[in-house]
């Protein structure tokens, strides 16, 4: 059985991307499906989704779930980063909307067995394709210098004890090579102080790996430039971001774009998620979307 994942923000989504009759969308990490589904409903008779994922089982995922689509959802196992070459590719166009939802899901976190949560006892793995990644989290914490780990769960993963965890990590890897979820949270258990955050101990360092492993940051930065030139006049990119980095990059660059007269923003403020939607799925907590239309 598939597990099912809930994606956040959909009216949102829909509010800003407006999909139309006979309209065509791309999202760029389409997982299961979930707003690509809402976008076909809207888009019909003959409006297309081209869905995008690194992760070949959420491609698979996602053909299963939206099989009463398969005439109109064009799916692409491959990062967004190569969004030029998808779009060429599938000779995919005119578009008027593009998505991107940088969060991960929660097949990914329940199912995958890669070592993204930190409440199971997986491989340290992270990495979305693992056909063509070589990188794993695993490499990072036996093979990287203490202060290349440092840096990492200071920058990605925002971790105020990025020093002592690492320390950790490098007093113990000298032991034993560290290669399961459950090894690397006791790890970090043993570095900061108790009852700390509000957040699980474990979660900034997990985030951060995550990050380090998938290059995340680098390819929202490659394919923002990548999806204007895709939009046609009057497209519009809505971006979802779950991590105040991301939602930097894609403020800073939509507000450039402003000033370029290029786009026009249509969210002043980033829209986040309201108190009955985080009730009922606490992943859209620290979801925010900026959006903006193509002049």
């Amino acid at each position: 059985m598939t597990y099912i994942h809930k994606p956040v923000l959909t009216k949102e989504v829909l509010e800003y991307l407006n999909p139309k009759e006979n309209e065509n969308f791309i999202d760029c990490t389409v997982g299961q499906g979930g707003h690509a589904k809402l976008i076909l409903e809207k888009t019909g008779p003959n409006g297309k989704v081209l869905g995008i994922d690194a992760d070949q089982e959420q491609i698979k995922n996602c053909r299963e779930l939206l099989k009463n689509f398969e005439k109109r959802l064009i799916l692409e196992n491959d990062s967004y980063a190569n969004l030029p070459k998808i779009i060429k590719k599938e000779n995919f166009g005119p578009i008027n909307g593009i998505l991107l939802d940088l969060g991960m899901s929660s097949w990914q976190l329940e199912k995958s067995e890669k070592g993204f949560s930190f409440l199971k006892d997986e491989p340290l793995d992270m990495r979305y394709d693992s056909k063509n990644q070589n990188l794993t989290a695993e490499q990072i914490i036996n093979e990287w210098p203490e202060n290349k780990i440092e840096e990492i769960l200071k920058e990605y993963g925002e971790e105020s004890f990025a020093r002592q965890i690492s320390k950790k990590i490098s007093e113990e890897r000298q032991k034993e090579r560290i290669k399961s979820t459950f090894q690397l949270v006791k790890i970090i258990e043993n570095s900061v102080p108790k009852k700390f955050s509000k957040i699980h101990f474990a979660t900034r360092t997990f985030q951060a790996l995550r990050i380090a492993v998938n290059d995340e940051l680098n390819n929202l930065i490659k394919v923002l430039p990548e999806a204007i030139l895709a939009l046609s006049q009057g497209g519009r990119i809505v971006i979802i971001s779950f991590h105040s980095l991301e939602d930097r990059i894609a403020k800073n660059f939509l507000k450039n774009k402003e000033k370029e007269k290029i786009f026009k923003i249509l969210t002043k403020k980033p829209i986040t998620a309201s108190n009955e939607e985080i009730q009922i799925n606490p992943r859209a907590r620290s979801a925010k979307i900026r959006a903006a239309i193509k002049l």
